[in-house]
């Protein structure tokens, strides 16, 4: 009984520190990077938006998203990262990938594999 009760302990224990305390220091991070936010910092939006900040209010921000003055009011909390924030891989990762897939397409029709007629 006294062995089963440990490793319950034992395993709440690893779970808090591989998976609740990460979290929680996720979180504070961000929080500290959305109160940090300043006039003329560049944020991108959790929904893609880029913008230049304007004016910080207490749970508002105002951003410019481009040279004709367009202005948004966003949440703080709607803040992803400071920053332009890209989603694009390198160039040269997705040139590696293409001509292997390419070699492979080759060796395939070459050993006949993909040549299939259903006349004969």
């Amino acid at each position: 009984m006294d062995y089963t009760i440990l490793m319950l302990i034992v395993m709440v224990a690893i779970m808090y520190f591989l998976m609740i305390r990460p979290e929680n220091k996720r979180k504070k991070k961000a929080q500290e990077m959305r109160d940090s936010l300043k006039k003329g910092d560049v944020i991108t939006s959790i929904g893609g938006i880029i913008g230049r900040i304007v004016s910080v209010g207490k749970d508002t921000i105002v951003i410019e998203t481009s040279d004709d003055r367009v202005r948004m009011e966003l949440t703080k909390w709607a803040v992803s990262s400071v920053g332009v924030q890209s989603g694009e891989q390198p160039e040269e990762k997705k040139e590696e990938k293409k001509p292997a897939k390419k070699e492979e397409e080759k060796k395939e029709s070459v050993s006949g594999k993909n040549d299939w007629n259903p006349e004969i």
